[in-house]
């Protein structure tokens, strides 16, 4: 590998040469006027990154090894963005739809633990039918925030926020803006069914808020059959023990069957999605569970290692996982089920029964990595560059589970369909929410009235709060290690 300290500070002395030979009067030298010092060493490391760890290195021509025939025409093509989101948007992979550049890598840190700037009322937003306008509808409501201090609840609606009513071209700006703030204007459903505004305001504060992932974890006793329902929100891995301390409780429950709701679960860690397959099973000990794939360079260098996570018995803390020995598991789903929760899915289905409740997933079946701007591009380097706080997370490798499938990026199809329903949302938790009564229904036999209800109002959305923090609904693992 290049020694990309000593590449940097011998391009920063070709930049300085360059600019000083394109002022010669003889103007022989036609340059592209350069970027700041500062600005070229941020667009530098984004290329540099991209070319040796990116997925689709092979496929991006400004991207290949043999791109650039000297100094000055890599200097040029730096130079063509000034903004480091431009240059890195336009490197990508056409094919690319998750790769993302952050220009704040404290934020992106702290959203991998759950940390994030919220009110805690976690929404989705759906477009009214042939128009541009949109509303949002209350998800859950996460404890100990600020919305769970005001009157709102699990199916609320909203058409507006600080009295403008909400549209594809100030939705984002309204409820993901710089500002702490916001009213959401309130709406309900007529008596013809139409979403109205009901003329009630609901002011709410963003706070540095941690979301304990772990929703809800209890057990139903329904028709002879003990079954668990954990309600997982989000694969951070600074509350693993607290997940497997979770399933301590299931097991000595005595449960027969588990329901994992991964309806709003956008993705996270690869490794506590391993660490989660294993407390689910923990028949397969040290069996393939997902292996990745990445790019040419990258699989050359790295060999047989850090390509396998395999099923295991320890945390990585060398507490014992608590484990179920399922041969059958229920998992609820939505479109807004991604990556890391699709991998439980992909993962588990080629050693037990997955049968999948709900509406398709996502589809995203690749993995990220955060790049700092330091030699070895790792954020604990003593070389990272403290001139700013740039960092870019693009796709390195694609999953495969144990039989070598992959291909699910049109998402995963639930074996039953069932919709939430924006009438008849339900609470969470409860035997009578229609898509865990319907998951009830299919593991017993029988089951409540609502999960056999006709669903009036599918719910669309094609947004979620999820999606707007710095995280997004990206799968990411630790940066491997070269040889």
């Amino acid at each position: 590998m290049k020694n990309l300290l000593k590449l940097r500070w011998m391009l920063l002395l070709a930049l300085v040469f360059t600019y000083s030979c394109s002022n010669d009067d003889d103007g022989e030298t036609e340059v592209t006027p350069p970027l700041s010092i500062n600005e070229f060493e941020v667009q530098d490391y984004i290329w540099q990154g991209m070319n040796l760890y990116y997925f689709w290195q092979d496929d991006v021509n400004d991207l290949a090894d043999n791109r650039f025939g000297n100094d000055t025409e890599y200097i040029n093509f730096l130079s063509k963005y000034e903004d480091p989101g431009d240059f890195f948007n336009n490197i990508l992979f056409s094919e690319d739809r998750f790769s993302f550049i952050s220009d704040d890598y404290t934020e992106l840190q702290n959203s991998f633990q759950g940390n994030t700037n919220s009110s805690g009322a976690e929404f989705g937003l759906v477009r009214f039918s042939n128009s541009n306008n949109i509303f949002g509808y209350i998800r859950y409501i996460v404890p100990n925030s600020d919305a769970s201090t005001k009157d709102i609840k699990r199916g609320d609606i909203f058409i507006g926020v600080n009295g403008q009513d909400l549209n594809l071209d100030n939705y984002q700006e309204l409820l993901f803006g710089d500002s702490n703030s916001l009213t959401f204007n309130m709406a309900e459903f007529n008596d013809a069914g139409a979403i109205v505004p009901n003329g009630i305001e609901v002011s709410l504060t963003k706070t540095n808020l941690a979301e304990n992932p772990i929703f809800i974890s209890k057990t139903f006793d329904a028709n002879g059959q003990k079954i668990g329902y954990l309600m997982y929100n989000g694969f951070f891995s600074n509350y693993d023990t607290q997940l497997n301390d979770a399933f301590a409780s299931l097991k000595a429950e005595g449960i027969n069957n588990l329901i994992l709701d991964l309806r709003y679960n956008p993705g996270g860690s690869v490794n506590t999605s391993t660490n989660l397959a294993s407390m689910i099973t923990g028949q397969f000990t040290n069996d393939l569970f997902v292996k990745l794939k990445y790019n040419s360079k990258i699989s050359e260098a790295l060999g047989s290692d850090n390509t396998d996570y395999n099923f295991r018995d320890k945390l990585d803390n060398n507490t014992n996982i608590n484990k179920l020995n399922l041969t059958t598991l229920y998992v609820i789903t939505t479109g807004r089920t991604a990556s890391a929760s699709e991998l439980i899915i992909n993962g588990l289905d080629p050693y037990i029964s997955v049968i999948q409740v709900g509406a398709t997933t996502t589809g995203k079946n690749e993995a990220s990595v955060t790049l700092y701007d330091s030699p070895s591009f790792r954020f604990d380097d003593s070389g990272l560059n403290r001139n700013h706080k740039w960092a870019i997370q693009p796709i390195i490798s694609r999953n495969e589970n144990a039989d070598g499938f992959s291909d699910y990026t049109q998402g995963l199809v639930p074996e039953i369909e069932i919709s939430e329903d924006l009438e008849n949302l339900g609470v969470l938790g409860s035997e009578d929410e229609p898509l865990l009564a319907r998951t009830i229904q299919a593991i017993t036999g029988t089951g409540a009235k609502s999960s056999n209800k006709e669903v009036v109002y599918p719910i669309n959305a094609f947004y979620g709060s999820e999606v707007a923090t710095p995280l997004k609904n990206n799968m990411y693992i630790d940066l491997p290690s070269l040889k």
